[in-house]
């Protein structure tokens, strides 16, 4: 879609059209799938994202995503009934990895990152080439990366394990809290009052995992970093307190996401970009709120 055509879409879209054409689109049962699952990752990525930022783990999430796609191509290439299957475990056993190696003196944890990111990109794009799965292997590589469809494709199955995952995510997140609170601001103190800090890391790992792998869904493994980073910097433009900043970056990540899949669905653009697009638009929003409240003070 050229941005000529993109902006002749918007604007032929009337308020009235807007909801006809919605309501049209929200029969089709893929497109409610898509709502409800991208609804809970931005959630669920909203929560990991601050303390990721705060530790300075977000290069992580990065690495992982690139890990997931090429546990992608193989499992496509090994025609497996769901993805699922082999590339969740794959990431959370690299996860663990990277997180051991970041405490290994030989190899720093942002040499290991790259070396595994940049490895599993490139073995998946081999897979890819080698084991075609249709006459369009670009178009392939592209909507895996990026998302193009990937969310209005799910299934049935598909849906209810992102949603129970999901759900799991916010349980461990919320009982655990007070402890990811010690971690994230003071390790060395956290481990010195009796909290096992490592522990706590391992379960971050797992959790950015599962997350990495349900967002490929939705925004692609190259772009799956924004649905960690920009919700948590835009609300910590504003708020200070820990609590805040989770609950700002939480309702900014669903309201982002949401209005990110409807442009898509209404206008015809790629899933994934228009999402983190709307986070881009959102983090100028919060950043000029910041601004202006500083300059008043």
């Amino acid at each position: 879609m050229t941005a000529g055509t993109f902006w002749e879409n918007v604007q032929k879209l009337s308020a009235q059209e807007i909801i006809s054409k919605l309501a049209e689109y929200f029969e089709f049962v893929n497109v409610r799938y898509a709502l409800v699952v991208g609804i809970f990752i931005a959630f669920c990525s909203a929560l990991l994202g601050v303390t990721l930022v705060l530790k300075r783990f977000s290069f992580i999430g990065d690495g992982l995503s690139h890990v997931a796609f090429g546990a992608t191509a193989v499992a496509t290439a090994l025609e497996l009934a769901s993805d699922f299957v082999l590339v969740l475990p794959v990431t959370v056993i690299c996860a663990i990895l990277l997180l051991r190696s970041s405490q290994n003196s030989k190899i720093k944890g942002d040499a290991a990152t790259a070396m595994i990111s940049v490895g599993t990109l490139a073995i998946g794009y081999l897979v890819m080439n080698l084991n075609p799965q249709s006459t369009n292997v670009a178009g392939d590589v592209c909507s895996t990366l990026f998302g193009s469809l990937s969310i209005l494709t799910l299934t049935a199955a598909e849906v209810w394990l992102c949603v129970i995952l999901s759900i799991a995510v916010i349980i461990i997140f919320f009982v655990l809290y007070h402890k990811i609170f010690a971690v994230t601001f003071d390790e060395n103190f956290a481990t010195a009052t009796g909290t096992g800090a490592k522990s706590y890391n391992l379960i971050l790992s797992v959790i950015i995992a599962v997350i990495v792998v349900l967002g490929m869904n939705m925004v692609g493994s190259l772009l799956i970093s924004a649905l960690v980073i920009f919700p948590a910097l835009s609300a910590m433009r504003v708020f200070k307190s820990f609590k805040a900043v989770i609950l700002c970056s939480a309702a900014v990540s669903v309201i982002s996401a949401t209005v990110g899949m409807l442009i898509a669905i209404l206008v015809g653009t790629p899933v994934g970009p228009t999402i983190v697009a709307i986070y881009i638009v959102g983090f100028a929003f919060f950043s000029a709120i910041g601004f202006l409240t500083g300059l008043r003070r």
